[in-house]
């Protein structure tokens, strides 16, 4: 399998990216050296190997929720530009 130049000028154009034609000479022939890769990886056998998400095994480190104070609020309100009924005031982001 391979891709042709307008193929990643397509694709391109969907992404609303002007490629210049050096530019997609070069991702034309990267992208074709990727898929050739990927190609070539099927023919390793993976027979009786695990799937697996993550190279190494990795494992959640649980713990216990501790409850611990919190800085309070007026000490967090002390510097803010403004501020209205205890809380950041900033500007509006949507309008209307």
């Amino acid at each position: 399998m391979s891709i042709s130049k307008e193929e990643v000028q397509h694709v391109a154009k969907l992404a609303r990216l002007t490629l210049t034609p050096e530019e997609t000479t070069s991702f034309t022939q990267q992208l074709n050296q990727i898929l050739d890769y990927a190609e070539a990886l099927k023919e390793l056998d993976t027979d009786g190997v695990k799937p697996m998400s993550h190279p190494m095994p990795e494992h959640n480190r649980m713990r216990e929720d501790q409850v611990i104070p919190s800085i309070e609020r007026e000490l967090a309100l002390a510097n803010a530009p403004e501020q209205e009924e205890g809380m950041f005031k900033v500007p509006p982001v949507f309008k209307g």
